[in-house]
């Protein structure tokens, strides 16, 4: 059966622990359409604009 040959240090072992927990920030882009900052790969809400198009009828807030 293997055995460590050597005791894994206090900071060693954080150190490896501590990469499940790292979180990346949310990254967001302008829409093409409208200007409004949106989630990349995902259409805009403010006006349906995606890739080129307009993929979501979007209801208007002032109506």
């Amino acid at each position: 059966m293997a055995v460590p040959k050597r005791r894994t240090s206090a900071t060693r072992r954080d150190k490896r622990r501590a990469q499940h927990d790292k979180v990346t920030p949310v990254q967001y882009i302008t829409c093409e359409g409208c200007g409004e900052v949106r989630l990349p790969h995902r259409a805009c809400k403010a006006c349906g604009w995606y890739d080129g198009k307009v993929a979501v009828a979007v209801k208007n807030a002032d109506a």
